[in-house]
């Protein structure tokens, strides 16, 4: 993989993740990222420079996405999960 190419798929991983951080439901938030990254690790290994533009775009595509339904899921509230709140607790 050329030095350009990976520098656009890291900084679009780096975008991808950061995005799907922005989820204010803890179930999707949770698939985007897992989602991510075992995509990524999936393809890490292809060095076709057609291949690499194929999915480069395809990922563009996935970004458009998320930041559109992060957008659409922050007009609504959601409750938080048990899981969520427990992180919130404060141990003694």
């Amino acid at each position: 993989m050329a030095a350009s190419s990976r520098t656009q798929v890291l900084s679009l991983y780096r975008m991808l993740m950061k995005e799907s951080k922005k989820f204010p439901s803890y179930n999707y938030r949770t698939y985007a990222l897992r989602r991510i990254r075992d995509g990524f690790r999936e393809n890490q290994s292809v060095s076709d420079p057609k291949t690499v533009e194929v999915l480069l775009s395809q990922a563009r595509d996935s970004l458009a996405l998320i930041q559109r339904q992060v957008a659409i899921g922050q007009l609504y509230t959601t409750q938080k999960t048990v899981v969520e709140n427990q992180g919130a607790k404060n141990p003694h």
